[in-house]
């Protein structure tokens, strides 16, 4: 099959990413971050860019160097920008003046700083830092000896994180540090994590969230809480039900909007649009009685660093926007305190950025789409008015054709209607037969969108057609629709799936039904070994990142014990159950040709789970290869080292290469 002018796996190196908008305090200037890849040393780089949008000025690079830059904040008075950069190692806070000039670094944090949060009069700026139990964010580290092994003391279940690693007993704390002199004061302390949110704007306090239950390891709550930055003080908002967040300020003072849920369905439930009010204590959900989630949910492969805002509030301290996801695209919401809510943007797109001017209500948004890598839009509320900003990669994707995705629904065997999409092949000729790869995202709980996936792309410039489908357990299509694979793993989501291809073979036929191929990672992974373990219809299937064995899933995993409690509905009492849902106990009913791709410190799915499954197709003489990825977790596909990236994609199209020509 010969290769088309579409994307390649190693276009990875030429392609650049720009998230996180952000408008100074009047709205006509706005900064943004552009990821970006250095081939030569097999690392990210990024910085921060500016334009004035009331002039319509072409985006300006406003840091340099080989590092990341990132986090950009403006000052309330707007004449400079606060980010967190790694220029020395280990990230810190910078100031940088809109006017120009060298950056001035703030924090000089031993375990780094992230997260900036100005002050309402600009004079200092809150922080998010690490320290072990025992010690302040100030404290220095003593130096260790080169190479000296220690062992890991261990005494709680959560001691390990697909994120970062072994827990080594640090706790997440907020500092603030003065502009003017540097001096930092730690605002935390104690065996707890603390999320820094914003400042209220009169300066008396920070919304910021936190889980102070004494049993961390049975907790999975987060409250809300103010903190005075003068006295310290904590005071509690929510009441210990649920998980609330990315919380924000109207400017006047007295509304927060929250965004979290009360985990009726575990972490199946909906996230929510929430409300409390400060002057009566009084917190209601705003959404209730719909169906929509709140905030991005769309699961991608490309954008580096994206950031939800939250509620952004307009300068009445009545209205507010925010991002919804909905069937496949993130949206736009406009809501208002007396009750309204409708949306603002509604489109085939992925919105996976939002900045608004409050006083005109404009919004600088961050939209990709199927065929689209992602760029920055001025939305003009109003009307409905988009007017493009950027055109981040429009010089390298000259000449390179990129596949559109073309939306489908249709009802499933047993009633329930089902979304998915459709890429043709690059070069797609009327009445040719192509190969097909149906794609399964991992979650379960996410949702594939109307964005663009490179490794979708690569496929289609492979001669693939690529069907990708949301079957039950997805979300953005209702609560009755995200939690119904809860207890049923392998089942009417696997039928789900399974007529998503009937229905595609059916109304494709360009699609040749003797040349299937599957793959999927997380979630999808352990679909995909689930498939092959009970159908031969596919030729071909790449499995990655999965779970095979529920019983030692159980006991290995960062989220194992109550991740599986929550999902499969059962435990360790229960070992039948646990086996009956776990693809590795049809192993023998696997003759489709199987890669199993996996991260040698993925601690989310661990690498056990792709070892014996490897080890048991092989013992049974099955067509199988394990790739092994050095270094990496379970973010490989998205951030992983480039290198290690684009070699995961070209293994997966040398397999469907291999078996389905």
């Amino acid at each position: 099959m010969s290769e088309r002018k579409g994307i390649k796996a190693e276009d990875l190196y030429e392609l650049k990413s720009a998230v996180d908008p952000r408008l100074s305090p009047d709205g006509s200037l706005c900064v943004y971050v552009q990821t970006a890849i250095d081939q030569e040393t097999d690392e990210y780089f990024s910085h921060i860019y500016f334009m004035d949008v009331s002039k319509k000025t072409k985006p300006v690079q406003w840091t340099s160097g080989k590092g990341r830059n990132h986090s950009p904040r403006w000052s309330p008075d707007g004449t400079s920008i606060a980010f967190v950069s790694s220029r020395t190692g280990k990230n810190q806070i910078y100031i940088l003046s809109a006017h120009g000039g060298e950056a001035k670094q703030i924090t000089f944090i031993e375990n780094g700083a992230s997260n900036p949060v100005w002050s309402p009069d600009g004079k200092r700026i809150a922080f998010s830092a690490s320290a072990a139990g025992n010690k302040t964010i100030l404290d220095k580290e003593e130096k260790k000896a080169e190479d000296k092994l220690l062992p890991l003391e261990v005494t709680k279940m959560k001691y390990k994180s697909d994120a970062e690693g072994f827990w080594k007993g640090n706790y997440k704390h907020i500092g603030v540090a003065d502009v003017d002199s540097g001096d930092v004061v730690q605002l935390t302390e104690g065996p707890h994590d603390y999320q820094l949110y914003s400042w209220s704007p009169d300066g008396e306090n920070i919304a910021i969230g936190a889980d102070l239950e004494e049993d961390s390891d049975a907790s999975f709550v987060q409250d809300v809480y103010l903190l005075q930055p003068k006295t310290k003080k904590l005071t509690k908002l929510t009441n210990g039900t649920g998980y609330f967040g990315n919380v924000t300020w109207s400017p006047d003072g007295q509304t927060l909007g929250i965004i979290g849920h009360e985990k009726e369905f575990h972490n199946a439930t909906l996230p929510k649009l929430w409300i409390y009010q400060i002057e009566s204590g009084v917190f209601t959900c705003f959404s209730e009685g719909s169906d929509i989630a709140a905030g991005d949910i769309v699961i991608g492969d490309f954008q580096q660093g994206a950031v939800t805002p939250g509620v952004l509030w307009a300068d009445d301290s009545k209205s507010f926007y925010f991002l919804a996801t909905d069937h496949g695209n993130t949206i736009v919401y406009y809501g208002s305190l007396d009750g309204e809510m409708y949306p603002a943007l509604l489109d085939q797109q992925h919105v996976y950025g939002l900045a608004l001017n409050g006083k005109d209500h404009q919004a600088v948004v961050a939209i990709s789409k199927p065929s689209e890598t992602g760029d920055l839009y001025l939305l003009n509320v109003s009307d409905g008015n988009l007017e493009k900003l950027t055109d981040i990669n429009g010089d390298f994707l000259k000449g390179i054709e990129i596949a559109d995705a073309e939306p489908f629904e249709f009802e499933g065997s047993d009633g329930w209607k089902i979304n998915g999409w459709m890429i043709k092949p690059i070069g797609f000729e009327e009445g040719k037969k192509y190969p097909l790869i149906m794609e399964i995202h991992g979650g379960p709980h996410a949702m594939y969108g109307n964005s663009y996936m490179h490794e979708f792309q690569m496929l289609a410039a492979k001669g693939y057609a690529v069907l990708f489908t949301n079957p039950r357990g997805s979300h953005g299509y209702g609560q009755e629709f995200v939690n119904a694979v809860r207890g049923d793993y392998g089942g009417k989501d696997y039928q789900d799936l399974m007529d998503a291809v009937d229905y595609a073979l059916d109304k494709y036929d360009f699609i040749d039904e003797d040349r299937l191929g599957v793959t999927g990672g997380s979630y999808g992974g352990f679909m995909t070994n689930w498939i092959v373990s009970h159908t031969n219809r596919f030729k071909a299937a790449v499995t990655q990142r999965s779970i095979s064995n529920w019983i030692s899933f159980y006991g290995v995993s960062d989220i194992g014990y109550y991740f599986t409690e929550w999902q499969i509905e059962s435990d360790l009492s229960d070992i039948e159950k646990l086996w009956k849902h776990s693809p590795l106990a049809y192993v023998d009913k696997v003759d489709t040709p199987l890669l199993i791709l996996h991260s040698e410190r993925d601690y989310r799915c661990p690498i056990e789970q792709a070892e014996q499954l490897f080890i048991a197709l092989k013992r049974l003489k099955k067509p199988t290869k394990f790739i092994r990825f050095p270094e990496e977790n379970h973010e490989l596909s998205r951030s992983g080292k480039p290198g290690l990236r684009v070699a995961r994609l070209n293994y997966i199209a040398d397999w469907f290469g291999q078996y389905l020509n």
